[in-house]
């Protein structure tokens, strides 16, 4: 891994290193994000930036205190993984990942954690789980298509899923939740309030302000809830063709 370094990022140099996964200042989800992690670094956020001396930023693990998480999960006193991502699908097979990991499974030791989690799908939005089971991680709980695999570090309560399905019964009409924890999801919200208006429907948006209410949210990824009747409709950024399948599917 000659020529290849880890850069942390901070509150003190996020302007100048950025985040990874949106690059371009001009793109309404970057500020947002922006934003949102100014918020969180003050709670313990972490990232680390995967850095090429010659062809610059490769890819970045983010991470936070369980407690702090925005996923639907309790894990306090663990490291809890938000995402991680490699831009070029060969890096993914020289170790850079596993280095992404143990960089944060390192930190997770210096504050003297129980252990780091992270939650895992086959579906889109959430790291696979086999790179994670390769460094060391067990699956502590299940719920639908989410597996939440631990690394412990020390004796600890084990970290679970929070109840998400009971949330949904509640929900009336048609609901979207998100945060801009994850920078692309503003424009499906866009998009979707505007295949709303187009169909005369009322799409009621709620912008999750918190990790407690990211926590609290009605679907497995937490950031992201589509519902329709106290149905989960989506869990995950859908475009306007998709959700236009769902209107035919829903309305007829």
């Amino acid at each position: 891994m000659t020529g290849v370094s880890v850069v942390d990022v901070d509150a003190s140099n996020v302007s100048e290193h950025g985040f990874f996964c949106v690059r371009k200042p001009k793109y309404e989800g970057h500020g947002l994000k922006l934003n949102w992690l100014k918020k969180r670094f003050s709670e313990g956020l972490g990232i680390k930036l995967l850095h090429s001396a010659t062809g610059g930023a490769m890819g970045f693990i983010e991470y936070i205190p369980g407690e702090f998480a925005w996923r639907p999960v309790d894990a306090e006193g663990y490291m809890f993984i938000h995402c991680m991502y490699l831009g070029r699908k060969n890096d993914r097979e020289r170790g850079y990942g596993s280095l992404l990991v143990r960089e944060c499974v390192k930190e997770a030791r210096k504050r003297k954690m129980y252990g780091v989690v992270v939650a895992a799908s086959d579906g889109p939005w959430l790291a696979d789980k086999r790179l994670f089971l390769k460094n060391g991680f067990d699956i502590a709980d299940e719920a639908g298509r989410f597996e939440l695999l631990v690394k412990p570090l020390r004796r600890g309560p084990l970290p679970k899923f929070r109840n998400w399905e009971s949330r949904l019964s509640g929900q009336k009409g048609w609901r979207l939740f998100y945060a801009n924890q994850c920078p692309w999801k503003i424009k499906s919200v866009n998009d979707l309030l505007e295949t709303a208006g187009e169909r005369g429907l009322e799409l009621k948006v709620t912008e999750l302000g918190s990790a407690r209410e990211a926590q609290d949210a009605p679907s497995g990824y937490g950031v992201f809830s589509l519902i329709h009747d106290g149905r989960l409709l989506a869990d995950h950024y859908i475009s306007k063709t998709r959700f236009r399948n769902i209107l035919k599917e829903e309305l007829g």
